[in-house]
């Protein structure tokens, strides 16, 4: 007889833990990427604040709005580095500019030499 109630209460356990169910959960963490693309445009300046955004007129009907970034280089005509207030409304210059998601970031304005 106890051998009979040992086996029951040994299959009872033993069907306890089969049929018992896990449950993990797992986290994914998507990560994004930023993609960034350095470029140069030239065009004459409509709007200029130091240390925050330049507008240029590119001749393509709509103005282009650049973001300037913390360490901006300014050049002058002849390759000298200049101030920003240099930088004057109806000047051609060229922007050297990297694309951080939608903003394009200046870091480098040259003057452009008229033609003579």
């Amino acid at each position: 007889m106890k051998f009979i109630l040992t086996t029951i209460c040994a299959s009872a356990l033993f069907i306890t833990l089969a049929t018992a169910q896990t449950s993990s959960t797992t986290t994914t963490t998507a990560q994004t990427q930023t993609t960034t693309t350095t470029t140069e445009s030239v065009g004459t300046v409509s709007d200029f604040t130091p240390g925050a955004a330049l507008v240029l007129n590119t001749g393509s009907g709509e103005p282009v709005h650049y973001k300037l970034g913390k360490t901006v280089t300014y050049i002058n005509a002849k390759g000298k580095v200049i101030n920003a207030e240099r930088i004057k409304k109806d000047r051609k210059v060229r922007v050297h500019y990297v694309k951080e998601g939608n903003d394009m970031v200046v870091d480098k304005v040259t003057v452009v030499k008229d033609k003579e």
